[in-house]
């Protein structure tokens, strides 16, 4: 029921808020991502909560968590795992990597090499890992929270079309404002802030939620004025490259998402316009980055006439 999806992201904002402060609509983005098993690309200068909202999340899920600092040497082996030998016994034991947590924090995921990025793709797409022969499945639910820093590209590796079309939405935590960061100095005054937060949901009850998502109603009227909007990014002037029809699917689960957390059972205009830009902007390719491809979102949102 949306009532119910309604209820577990107010709980979720209001718990992940104890220790992320003002960053509500970051917050509801996440629990999009939860509830359209996407993964979220968070494109932020280092030090603004990345880190501390991922083990918020995490321990509000009751879901293992898991941090991996991406480097240049960081080995496809680094991530998925590897299989050791046992003498005593006479055989190869597999030993999980990171990437087998529900909640995984890529950081500064730029920064490790194509092969390495290659590897994550595998264990998003499919929700697999491969390693000797062996295919090994992701928990569920399964969450990667990948970040990069947008201001130092020294070093780094961008991540390629293909893998960055593969986040399901793309946010930006920002700076906090003046009475958050004051705030801010009495809530972590003390160690184990995150510590002390509680579990909301179970995943089988995790799993409930994403099946009444499933059933948000959308118009044929707005099914076509979605589909519209994503196919006028592939011919604005300035971007070589626009959203894919993966772009499209993307864009209506979230907005099916976004409505049931508003206690709709339907999807309305305003649902769509909300998630464009988190959903579309990372998928546009042009000279002027991620900015450019935001303000032709919204060039794009003023003027394309929205059905009645």
């Amino acid at each position: 029921m949306p009532s119910s999806v309604q209820e577990f992201g107010q709980k979720l904002c209001n718990q992940v808020e104890r220790v992320i402060l003002g960053k509500r609509e970051a917050v509801q983005l996440v629990a999009v991502a939860l509830l359209c098993e996407g993964h979220l690309l968070v494109d932020d200068v280092p030090g603004v909560g990345k880190t501390m909202l991922s083990r918020a999340i995490a321990r509000s899920l009751h879901c293992s968590f898991a941090r991996i600092q991406c480097t240049p040497d960081l080995l496809p082996g680094d991530l998925v795992g590897v299989s050791i030998f046992h003498p005593g016994q006479g055989e190869f034991r597999f030993r999980p990597g990171p990437i087998h947590h529900q909640v995984v924090l890529t950081d500064e995921i730029n920064r490790a090499t194509p092969k390495t990025q290659s590897a994550l793709l595998e264990c998003m797409e499919e929700r697999q890992a491969t390693v000797d022969g062996h295919t090994y499945p992701m928990p569920r639910p399964f969450l990667v929270l990948a970040t990069q820093n947008p201001v130092e590209f020294e070093g780094t590796f961008p991540l390629p079309e293909a893998q960055l079309d593969r986040f399901l939405l793309r946010l930006r935590l920002g700076y906090p404002d003046l009475e958050s960061e004051l705030q801010m100095l009495h809530t972590h005054a003390q160690d184990g802030a995150v510590q002390k937060l509680e579990p909301l949901v179970e995943a089988d009850q995790l799993q409930t939620l994403k099946e009444s998502v499933q059933s948000i109603r959308v118009d044929d009227k707005l099914r076509r004025y979605l589909v519209e909007l994503v196919q006028s990014t592939r011919r604005q002037p300035g971007i070589r490259l626009g959203a894919s029809p993966r772009g499209s699917l993307a864009l209506f689960r979230a907005s099916q998402a976004w409505a049931a957390l508003q206690g709709r059972d339907y999807v309305i205009p305003d649902d769509i316009q909300h998630m464009v830009v988190p959903t579309l902007a990372h998928r546009m390719i042009g000279s002027g980055g991620f900015d450019q491809a935001e303000a032709t979102l919204q060039r794009m949102l003023e003027q394309h006439p929205v059905p009645l």
